[in-house]
């Protein structure tokens, strides 16, 4: 029996059981939603408001999405000029990072104010970090580090970590295992880098 079928069965049976409701349901209906059975009383309405397709949900957890989302929004902001680790956005970065220096390295800088901006600040008070190994340092000291190697998946709105030279932020995991980043200070400016399975030598669970 076809849905259209089955819900017109339903809607004879309320008549039958309810005839208040099978009256009140030929009345001119006053939105679209009611229409559509969303705003329906009867069971046939309800049944047909259960039977419509749901939103799909977002699986990822809130702060991880947080800290993609705000990355995400950075790329393209560049050195100016170029090689002068400075511009106003970078000096926007710095401001998450007790004691930044202006025309340093800016990577660490970029990772802080992101994960500051999305309510996981780094640091043992929320300070955030200009070097990367402090950043992996609080990391291993606070149960959020996790050594790459054989079997390892970095999870969307992770840091990716690189020896203590560079840090970045894990956009997605590709089906072939690549891993898309967003980076601070890659090419002079913040920028979307697809990084071999093994090139981290680690990452960071901020969410």
């Amino acid at each position: 029996m076809s849905l259209d079928a089955t819900l017109a069965r339903v809607q004879q049976l309320d008549a039958l059981f309810h005839p208040q409701l099978a009256q009140a349901a030929v009345q001119p209906v006053a939105s679209s939603s009611s229409a559509s059975g969303a705003g329906s009383t009867t069971f046939a309405g309800m049944l047909h408001g259960v039977m419509q397709p749901q939103p799909a949900t977002d699986q990822g957890s809130g702060a991880a999405n947080a800290i993609v989302q705000i990355a995400e929004s950075q790329v393209g902001q560049a050195e100016q000029p170029p090689g002068s680790n400075d511009s106003p956005a970078i000096a926007t970065y710095r401001t998450a990072t007790q004691g930044a220096v202006a025309g340093a390295p800016w990577c660490a800088y970029f990772a802080s104010w992101v994960a500051q901006q999305a309510g996981t600040p780094i640091g043992s008070t929320g300070q955030g970090l200009g070097y990367v190994g402090d950043i992996w340092n609080w990391a291993r000291q606070t149960g959020r580090a996790i050594p790459n190697g054989p079997g390892v998946t970095p999870q969307v709105g992770d840091l990716i970590v690189f020896g203590n030279h560079h840090v970045g932020v894990v956009e997605q995991v590709q089906p072939n295992g690549d891993v898309q980043t967003i980076e601070g200070n890659y090419s002079n400016q913040v920028s979307r880098v697809v990084r071999g399975p093994g090139e981290a030598s680690g990452y960071v669970r901020l969410g």
